[in-house]
């Protein structure tokens, strides 16, 4: 099972500059002894060449990959034109950097607001072909792009399921945040949306129960993808509690 713990679950830390990406990418090789990073693009100081070039070069030397790198304020959807335009400009930025640095899957929202539960034919029509779009580029370079169950109608299983029978691209996926949709049957939802799932998030808000499910659930589906911790915390013990839980979850099923 390859592990890793997004860069997102130490984001105080980064804001309060106690951790920065370097910081990160030390405490995923030596602190945890792990191989594989997951950036989220918030840690990044800039996107500047001259600094991502360091970041490779970082990542190069503790032997990292990066299975992947989450970006904010970049999606499809929103309900002004302009702001629309501002974040496919940022998603463009940070679709090239990743890139770059190698990343095996990129994480981009699909949009709408956060009080939605659907999208509405006009934004599917904006949504569907700019995944696909990014999809093939994704596809030709070797890496995979899509949304995650992150907020508004992407926390309802069966728009997931929707959008990725609509979008229908190999270079296409989800990032599957474990337990995060709206509805009564959290489970149900990630076992629904296994087969597309191309990098996972799970956290200390799910029961041992439900982790257990997701896993079955993805290797059901032949899931090969990174399993990666995301929470906020300030305390680095409590991603080593998920790690645990993960790699003991692995040892019962060899």
């Amino acid at each position: 099972m390859n592990i890793s713990i997004c860069s997102y679950t130490f984001h105080q830390m980064t804001r309060s500059g106690i951790m920065d990406t370097f910081g990160y990418l030390e405490s995923v090789k030596y602190r945890y002894g792990l191989s594989t990073a997951d950036l989220w693009h918030g840690t990044f100081a800039s996107l500047e060449p001259e600094y991502l070039a360091k970041v490779k070069a970082a990542v190069a030397e503790r032997g990292l990959t990066i299975a992947n790198i989450c970006i904010d304020r970049a999606q499809i959807w929103d309900n002004d034109p302009a702001t629309r335009e501002t974040y496919q400009k940022n998603a463009l930025a940070n679709i090239e950097a990743a890139e770059f640095l190698g990343a095996q899957t990129v994480r981009i929202d699909a949009g709408g607001t956060r009080d939605e539960r659907g999208w509405t034919d006009e934004q599917l029509d904006l949504i569907v072909p700019r995944y696909q779009q990014w999809a093939q580029r994704a596809y030709d370079s070797g890496y995979r792009i899509g949304p995650e169950n992150h907020w508004g109608a992407e926390m309802v299983p069966e728009n997931i399921k929707q959008l990725c029978e609509a979008v229908n691209h190999p270079g296409f996926g989800l990032l599957l945040h474990v337990g995060r949709w709206h509805g009564d049957d959290p489970d149900a939802g990630d076992a629904l949306v296994a087969r597309w799932t191309m990098h996972t998030h799970f956290s200390t808000g799910i029961s041992d129960q439900s982790l257990e499910n997701a896993i079955d659930a993805l290797r059901a589906n032949e899931y090969n993808g990174c399993y990666s911790v995301e929470i906020a915390t300030t305390r680095y013990s409590e991603p080593a509690i998920v790690i645990a839980k993960l790699r003991d979850a692995d040892e019962r099923r060899r």
